[in-house]
């Protein structure tokens, strides 16, 4: 009996698989739903890239699980590990739409790292769109860590008009915060330009 429980115990601390998994696919839902933006080695990784990686991830570590033996310590592991197969379909489903849809939205966007970065690391990080006779950017405000879930700042241009992409803004710091001023033209406006707060506090 002594032996089988250590055997169980030793089988239940070398599977922490489904709690991975379950993590994994949870924050693939939550980023390909949102807007949010990771800088990596200074080039910026939308969140559908991310949502993507963490469901391969959490499908490669469901694989794994398949392909193990289910002993009793799996068939009385907790409520949350793993998720009942109707809901990791679920979300599963959740994840691939929403990575789907953000590759989509994102057809035909620039970013952009603006230099120099701010006070304490902070740094612009901007999104710049256009479709048919209308443009739009969003600022992205990111600290050390390089992640944003939301954009703090936006703005709309006429003819598709990508002021940031043809340099024609200002961007300045002070002891806390930043300010950033987009400029367009007589034939190509910008609606909402500024200045901004690039606040990353």
């Amino acid at each position: 009996m002594a032996v089988e429980q250590r055997r169980t115990d030793r089988v239940s601390r070398s599977t922490p698989y489904p709690v991975i998994a379950t993590a994994c696919l949870v924050l693939a839902v939550a980023t390909g739903w949102s807007t949010m933006l990771l800088v990596v080695l200074g080039r910026v990784v939308p969140g559908w890239a991310v949502s993507a990686v963490l469901l391969s991830l959490s499908l490669v570590l469901a694989r794994a699980l398949a392909g193990r033996h289910r002993s009793a310590v799996d068939r009385t592991a907790p409520w949350w590990a793993p998720l009942p197969r109707f809901v990791r379909g679920l979300l599963t489903a959740a994840a691939a739409l929403g990575s789907t849809l953000g590759v989509l939205d994102d057809l035909g966007a620039d970013y952009h790292v603006l230099r120099p970065t701010g006070p304490h690391g902070c740094t612009a990080v901007i999104r710049e769109t256009s479709f048919l006779f209308a443009g739009s950017g969003e600022l992205y405000a990111m600290g050390p860590t390089g992640f944003a879930w939301r954009s703090s700042a936006s703005w709309t241009t006429d003819d598709g008009y990508r002021p940031i992409a043809t340099g024609t803004y200002e961007l300045s710091w002070g002891p806390d915060d930043g300010a950033l001023t987009v400029h367009g033209s007589a034939t190509d406006p910008v609606f909402t330009g500024g200045p901004h707060t690039v606040d990353c506090r």
